[in-house]
């Protein structure tokens, strides 16, 4: 890739003032009161790809977000890569903790990012990172040096489940056919050690509504007599992990991947430093399921955690009420081989099982998605690998992640593809969090280093 660096260097600042402008728009998909903000996004990116050098560039109406399609065919004989992105993010709450307006951007050094970080909702996830590729992609067409066509597939619906993808893609079989998918949607381990996402846990996510009486109660005259349903919600909760931190739902284990010793080794080669991870996250110890290290907890093996729980009066100063009701989001990641829809249904069958006859409970399953490994000896994969060592001087070290990206495996069942992460984001992004942020350098050299995926790619598949 003959001047990339030169190129990048050249137009930085209109690079930085184009993500900048693009995550000022608000595309919360969660929260209808930003569905104007939403469908702007999608007119944004649909610009970006006409302007990078696109032939063909739609948007496609669906249920609900519409789908930015954009594609450069140079030869029909050539492979073909879809690039796969979302322009929805999620809400900023709680506000109250970000350092700037999360959509109100702003570049500042950090400790990791002493050259700079772009704060702002989305920075990371996904609108840094799928820019990048748009930026790659105006790149190889501007400097005649695209060796494939390409493919893009913008959503905005990732943050709320991809409900629609599917009977996209479906619909749009012939139109996304591909040789390769290619996602920055992961991260990597450091920034001086490269690293390619190999694996994704599968999610479960779910709505429990705990019932008591049928209106609120003085906890006066009736504390005691009646069940509290928050007290209740809280004692059933606590009984879906056991002293050793094992998930207690009957059958939830069956279809658990046990790596072998030496894949475990294997993992165990990535650097960590349990003592900066915890100084980072302002912990005094880490905790998690026994037997497995902290690593391991978080990428091969299924968990359960309460995402949101709430109910009674929660405003200023007190009144003394037992609540009607209580409620909690919970989310299960799945390793591979677990089905979400199997796990969402031992949820349900165990969570009504537990529960008092003083109380009703309803279980809501909101969404989910397959877990995937994506084997390290295809072509893609080592293409992947040869372009991050050109770019970082150093192979990359295929990494399992914690995180669900779930249309991964639709892709596969749907368009029989299989896919490559490309993340060069970092677990200290605060991704979800208050304070999202994502490194200049890092968004950068993304840029530099995706064009030679291209390269080699195609190099390799003739």
């Amino acid at each position: 890739m003959q001047n990339i660096k030169d190129y990048i260097s050249q137009h930085k600042q209109r690079f930085l003032d184009e993500l900048v402008q693009l995550l000022k728009i608000p595309s919360i998909s969660a929260d209808s009161a930003f569905s104007q903000d939403v469908l702007n996004t999608a007119d944004s990116i649909k610009t970006s790809l006409e302007r990078a050098g696109c032939d063909l560039v739609e948007i496609h109406e669906t249920d609900g977000y519409p789908i930015v399609y954009g594609e450069k065919i140079i030869d029909a004989d050539l492979p073909t890569v879809l690039v796969y992105g979302h322009y929805d993010v999620q809400p900023p709450d709680p506000t109250d903790l970000w350092h700037s307006p999360p959509f109100e951007p702003v570049i500042k050094p950090t400790d990791l990012h002493p050259e700079g970080a772009i704060f702002a909702r989305g920075a990371c996830d996904d609108k840094g990172q799928m820019y990048m590729h748009v930026k790659a992609i105006e790149f190889m067409v501007k400097t005649h040096q695209l060796p494939c066509n390409v493919k893009f597939m913008i959503e905005g619906e990732e943050e709320v489940g991809s409900n629609n993808l599917a009977v996209y893609v479906a619909k749009n079989k012939a139109k996304l056919s591909n040789d390769i998918i290619l996602i920055s949607d992961t991260g990597m381990i450091a920034n001086d050690v490269p690293s390619i996402t190999t694996g994704l846990r599968g999610l479960s996510y779910v709505e429990v509504e705990v019932t008591g009486p049928n209106r609120d109660l003085h906890s006066g005259l009736y504390g005691g007599a009646v069940a509290n349903p928050i007290n209740i919600l809280s004692q059933m909760i606590a009984s879906l992990h056991d002293d050793n931190n094992h998930i207690t739902i009957p059958g939830f284990y069956d279809k658990v991947e046990e790596l072998s010793a030496t894949e475990r080794a294997e993992m165990a080669k990535a650097p960590f430093d349990i003592e900066a991870y915890q100084k980072a996250l302002d912990i005094d110890a880490v905790y998690g399921e026994d037997g497995y290290t902290t690593n391991e907890r978080n990428s091969i093996r299924p968990t359960l955690d309460v995402n949101g729980i709430w109910g009674g009066y929660t405003g200023e100063g007190a009144k003394t009420v037992i609540a009607s009701k209580a409620y909690a989001k919970i989310s299960m990641r799945l390793v591979p081989d677990q089905d979400w829809e199997e796990i969402t249904q031992l949820f349900k069958k165990h969570f009504e099982s537990i529960a008092p006859k003083s109380v009703k409970v309803k279980v809501t399953p909101h969404h989910g998605g397959q877990g995937y490994v994506t084997p390290i000896d295809t072509i893609a994969y080592q293409a992947a690998s040869k372009a991050y060592e050109t770019t970082f001087g150093k192979k990359p070290i295929p990494q399992r992640s914690g995180g669900s990206i779930p249309i991964v495996s639709l892709f596969e069942q749907a368009l029989g593809s299989k896919t490559i992460l490309m993340g060069f984001g970092l677990d200290s992004d605060a991704i979800h969090s208050p304070n999202e942020h994502f490194g200049v350098w890092n968004y950068l050299k993304g840029i530099e280093t995706i064009p030679y995926f291209y390269k080699y790619f195609t190099e390799m598949s003739s």
